[in-house]
């Protein structure tokens, strides 16, 4: 049996899902794997027979650490979804049609909720036809919420950068002696892990964010004012965090309230923007005064030049336990991150069964949002803080950092 394997990366990027293709490389590399291939822009690439032979790009261990320090997905994305299998069979028989002219022994997807679910589509499929090709999962997404794992690797990166963009937003903020508020629209359409991380920029030289509302907790737009308003007799410049998916209590989107986007993508999702802009001219109409809104956006999950180095080598981790354990034999499970118990931090990796985390999403516990749901609690900050330590030694050239990227190389299987 041959040992070719192919990867592919789906769903929004992080600065460290590179990081996951990286350690998949090597950990095959080095198991004497005959050839690693990645589908450009995920199974959608994989269809259309675009496939890069990985080797032609990563040659060096320079390489591999600048793709460590690359954003974005090297190898593209995609937001396809598969269907289910008794209404798709053509669609998987034509990608197993695929792997077999690749003649492929094991296939790993990095990404997210959606992802995992193509994994667990594809390995039951293998089941059904006696295939003996491995399915195996890396975990990726900014927004936590994978189930069962402690964390998502791509967290620790953005939520580092976010910590650092509101405490330097706050000191922006002071400049000036007038009354302001400044919101800070960040991702999170159910879970409201990376607003909540905007309470890391809390320290001795530095008092956070003055509100924090995330989507766990129904928000009211009353109750909103009110604080806003009782802020303002102690202290004159306000900055306030909160998630693009805060919502009334009917289910409404607050973002809703300032555009109405009923477009969906493949998984049903529908692009939530414009919450903070709302806020921000509701408070300058009714308290009368200077308020802007400030959204992220792509830049949380981009800014791979302050990655957390504790992110970068847990994503790296999870991409070579990923290629052990599907040549160990298992299929069907994404890699998960478990940390150790005790106060110095520690995670390991292990496997676990995609069917117990495929479609499920992981929100942050409401006991670490404070009785008032306008603050994260201590428990919180234990939880994240060590996710966002460490620095990385970036390679950079005519000052800025160095990136790799993928030409259009790719193999045609054969017809």
């Amino acid at each position: 049996m041959s040992k070719n394997i192919i990867v592919g990366q789906s769903g929004g990027p992080t600065a460290v899902i590179n990081a996951s293709l990286a350690g998949i490389f090597a950990e095959a590399r080095d198991m004497e794997a005959d050839k690693i291939y990645g589908m450009v822009n995920g199974v959608e690439g994989l269809l259309k027979g675009t496939i890069a032979d990985l080797s032609e790009y990563i040659k060096t261990t320079e390489d591999i650490k600048i793709l460590c320090q690359t954003p974005s997905s090297f190898l593209g994305s995609c937001r396809f979804k598969l269907p289910n299998i008794e209404k798709g069979n053509e669609i998987f028989e034509k990608i197993f049609e695929k792997l077999n002219e690749l003649e492929i022994e094991a296939f790993f997807y990095i990404g997210g909720n959606d992802s995992m679910d193509t994994i667990k589509k594809l390995a039951n499929y293998a089941k059904i036809i006696g295939s003996s090709i491995k399915f195996i999962g890396a975990p990726k997404t900014i927004d936590n919420d994978l189930a069962v794992t402690d964390h998502t690797p791509g967290f620790g990166s953005a939520a580092k950068y976010i910590a650092t963009m509101t405490k330097e937003i706050i000191c922006d903020s002071a400049a000036y002696d007038l009354k302001s508020v400044t919101i800070l629209e960040i991702m999170g359409r159910n879970a409201g892990w990376l607003t909540g991380a905007s309470a890391l920029a809390r320290g001795e030289d530095c008092e956070g964010p003055d509100l924090i509302y995330l989507p766990e907790i129904p928000f009211d737009m009353d109750s909103f004012t009110e604080k806003v308003k009782n802020l303002f007799e102690v202290k004159n410049t306000l900055v306030i965090a909160i998630s693009e998916g805060i919502a009334f209590k009917d289910g409404t989107n607050v973002c809703e309230m300032c555009f109405k986007n009923e477009n969906l993508d493949a998984f049903g999702h529908k692009s939530l923007t414009g919450a903070a802009q709302y806020l921000a001219a509701e408070l300058s109409s009714n308290l009368g005064c200077k308020a802007r809104s400030i959204e992220f956006s792509t830049l949380q999950r981009a800014a791979a030049h302050i990655a957390s180095d504790t992110d970068i080598n847990e994503a790296f981790m999870s991409g070579a336990h990923a290629v052990r354990a599907a040549f160990d034999g298992e299929t069907g499970k994404m890699v998960i991150l478990e940390r150790a118990a005790g106060k110095e931090y520690k995670c390991v990796t292990k496997t676990y069964d995609i069917d117990k985390i495929a479609n499920e999403v992981k929100t942050v516990p409401l006991s670490w949002i404070n009785d008032e749901g306008t603050n994260v609690t201590e428990e919180f900050i234990n939880y994240a803080r060590p996710l966002i330590c460490g620095e990385n030694d970036i390679i950079y050239k005519n000052g800025l950092p160095v990136h790799l990227k993928l030409k259009n190389k790719v193999v045609q299987p054969r017809d």
